[in-house]
């Protein structure tokens, strides 16, 4: 079971005076979160820990989020935002990015959709203020000018405040979960960005389908949908003993000689402790498969299986899985969910995106710790948490 000892807190905003630009402050209430740093900012600051009147609020509130609900979705398909929801004067900020009008937040999107592809989902907005709304999202996007076109991954919160003179969004601050520094220009955002171009070799080949919850420095939390495995046991984590055996399944060597077409990662997986005993080795089989309609192994120690998927944790590496890599690996998860206020269930998941006998230096694996489904309220809905006072300000 997933354990969060923190907090929660959710900030009451109130601004002072009707003008956007004017400033803003907030008193958190009991959500975990992490801890947000930056500089003092003239502008627009949020601050924690002061206690402040409520301002009466003339602007339907409800109906913005609900408009954010059916229009963040269009943020990099044809249709795109609807440009008159947002002041001219509008300004976003992220980590590394910076514009002070509607027509260079757009040209913004326009830059991100056509080099990167991205890929936008929208988890959830809801009123955090008066004239504030935030909302948790996670983008996935490919850089295409790249040979090895690499995946960047990023999740976070955007606090959105509403203009009450015009009830139109005024600014868009973005906050990344997997950086501490937001402000812009920030260097450990740029750093961020440059790491996730390094050179990952993955097959072009189906995988378990999942969805990217939340990826911070140093993990990835994501929500797997059920698949099915074709098993037999191992002898290690960073073994081969059991692969051709279950590639022999898919290779034809079943009731009715069909041959499955083949599937990414290679997963060995164990429940013990230790990480030495109780090792199984799985194949995926194809989505649109089900129990029912699959042949039956030839061979006794195969077996079909069901995972129903759930949270997980992941990190990412390169280089050969060896048994010590892999569990300083499993280590350095475990220490950092721990950190976090999760709790991962024994043992741990190990999945090699190549033959596990030909693994080399640009190949990705992953380690998995799964866990339940109380870690989506942690994941989710720590949004506005902070461990003790911090600013985070717009300029």
């Amino acid at each position: 079971m997933a354990t969060v000892n923190q907090q929660l807190y959710r900030p009451i905003l109130t601004a002072v005076g009707s003008d956007c630009r004017r400033h803003v402050t907030t008193r958190f209430l009991p959500v975990p979160r992490r801890n947000v740093t930056t500089r003092l900012r003239p502008i627009l600051s949020l601050e924690v820990g002061k206690e402040v009147a409520s301002a009466p609020s003339t602007v339907n509130m409800e109906e913005l989020v609900g408009f954010l609900y059916e229009d963040l979705p269009h943020l990099f398909d044809d249709q795109g935002i609807d440009k008159t929801a947002y002041d001219e004067r509008v300004k976003f900020r992220d980590p590394i990015t910076k514009h002070d009008t509607i027509s260079g937040y757009l040209f913004n999107i326009a830059f991100l959709k056509n080099i990167f592809t991205p890929q936008f989902q929208l988890h959830w907005a809801k009123q955090t203020g008066p004239y504030e709304i935030t909302t948790r999202w996670t983008m996935v996007m490919k850089f295409i000018p790249l040979p090895w076109k690499p995946e960047l991954v990023f999740t976070g919160l955007s606090i959105m405040e509403v203009n009450p003179e015009t009830n139109k969004f005024c600014s868009h601050l973005d906050l990344w979960d997997s950086i501490k520094n937001n402000d812009y220009f920030s260097l450990e955002g740029l750093v961020d960005v440059f790491k996730q171009l390094r050179i990952y070799k993955t097959p072009d080949l189906e995988t378990p389908k999942y969805q990217i919850l939340k990826r911070t420095a140093n993990y990835e939390v994501r929500n797997y949908e059920p698949f099915i495995v074709v098993e037999t046991i191992g002898d290690k984590l960073s073994g081969s003993s059991g692969f051709n055996n279950v590639a022999g399944y898919i290779f034809g060597k079943n009731s009715t000689m069909e041959k499955i077409p083949m599937t990414t990662p290679v997963f060995t997986q164990t429940t013990d402790t230790q990480l030495s005993s109780d090792v199984s080795v799985q194949i995926v089989i194809p989505s649109g498969k089900d129990l029912s309609s699959l042949p039956m192994p030839n061979e006794e120690k195969v077996n079909l299986k069901k995972l129903e998927g759930g949270f997980a944790a992941a990190v990412k590496f390169s280089g050969k899985p060896t048994e010590d890599v892999v569990q300083a690996k499993e280590n350095e998860l475990r220490s950092s969910l721990s950190k976090d206020g999760l709790r991962a269930k024994k043992g741990c998941m190990l999945a090699r995106y190549n033959d596990p006998g030909r693994t080399w230096n640009f190949i990705m694996s992953q380690v998995l710790s799964f866990s339940s489904d109380s870690w989506l309220s942690s994941v989710l809905c720590d949004c506005l948490a902070f461990a003790e006072e911090r600013s985070y300000h717009m300029a």
